[in-house]
């Protein structure tokens, strides 16, 4: 009975560290969510996966966060977004794979450069080799998280604490 308490514990301890897996991305690093970002060089190289954050640093009335379709994005539309965030900071958990778009409704901001576009894998297969940018500094309000840089070295940890909390899970029912 101890040696299978031990092993629920164990389970317990593995289960977290999978969660803690994610990786909490600073959008534009120190610059933040803002006039003159170049977000679509900040996304690239990125290994954006499930379970991540994305962190808009902006001061509210300043900016938004629109979350929208390819065609909004495209055409800069703030007239159907499916969610606005008015209140900065503001975090945005990657909740399913495909690609995400965002934007800010503030005036002319997205057509002046103000959107991101980025694409989440699953999280289940391996990251590409990149050369991610210098994390960003959060601010006193946005969680510490994780460095990016950080991220592809957890995320193929993820696997492994997967199978090692299954093989656990069977032998604590034995």
């Amino acid at each position: 009975m101890a040696s299978r308490s031990a092993l629920i514990a164990l389970l317990v301890v593995v289960s977290c560290a999978a969660a803690a897996s994610a990786a909490t991305w600073t959008v534009g690093d120190a610059q933040g969510w803002t006039l003159g970002g170049d977000y679509a060089t900040w996304a690239r190289g990125k290994n954006f996966s499930v379970g991540d954050t994305l962190a808009f640093n902006f001061a509210t009335g300043n900016h938004d966060v629109l979350v929208v379709s390819k065609s909004d994005y495209d055409n800069c539309n703030t007239g159907s977004a499916m969610n606005t965030i008015q209140t900065g900071p503001a975090t945005v958990t990657l909740s399913s794979a495909g690609d995400h778009y965002y934007i800010c409704g503030i005036g002319t901001h997205c057509s002046g450069g103000m959107k991101l576009a980025v694409n989440v894998g699953s999280g289940s297969g391996s990251p590409s080799p990149s050369t991610p940018s210098a994390p960003g500094t959060p601010t006193p309000t946005t969680p510490a998280g994780p460095s990016p840089s950080a991220a592809p070295a957890r995320r193929a940890a993820g696997p492994a604490l997967a199978v090692a909390a299954g093989v656990l899970l069977k032998l604590a029912m034995f």
